[in-house]
């Protein structure tokens, strides 16, 4: 069991899957809600400190690269265009708008995006973790039970 909750951590620290994928996979193999939802509520914030001081300036520096730049500069525009977005759509409600952009699971919104849009619009580290974790929390029990509801319904319909 304890090789399982650790593909939970792992899958809740990769960009784009995250816990949206975590909660899933935890759910589907069977294991405690409420442990593996707190190994990948742990596993998908454990980057954020690294990503909120750190990429923007990778990121930055390796946009020019031969090789790597156009990823790079990919990663900045999707972070800026994030940013921008909830700048535009919350005005003085940024953190509220954080929050719900990390917690409504849609694809290209999560702890990661919402990480670096924060660092890039230079956020106050302290409240946008606070959104952030608070958007993780909302986004695992919206994707908790969407799993719970499908598997409920796989099962009645192939019952």
């Amino acid at each position: 069991m304890f090789i399982q909750y650790l593909i939970v951590f792992f899958i809740s620290m990769v960009p784009l899957v995250e816990l949206r994928g975590a909660v899933p996979y935890a759910i589907a193999a069977g294991l405690p809600v409420i442990p593996s939802y707190i190994v990948a509520i742990i596993g998908n914030m454990l980057p954020m400190p690294f990503i909120f001081f750190f990429a923007r300036k990778v990121l930055e520096w390796g946009k020019d690269k031969p090789v790597i730049g156009k990823f790079f500069t990919f990663c900045l525009e999707k972070g800026h265009k994030g940013g921008e977005a909830l700048k535009e759509k919350a005005g003085k409600g940024l953190y509220w708008a954080l929050f719900l952009f990390v917690g409504i699971p849609v694809p290209g919104t999560g702890a990661w995006t919402g990480t670096l849009a924060a660092s890039i619009l230079d956020m106050d580290f302290k409240k946008s973790v606070k959104a952030v974790i608070c958007g993780v929390i909302l986004a695992g029990v919206i994707m908790g039970l969407g799993t719970k509801i499908v598997m409920l319904l796989g099962g009645a319909i192939a019952g």
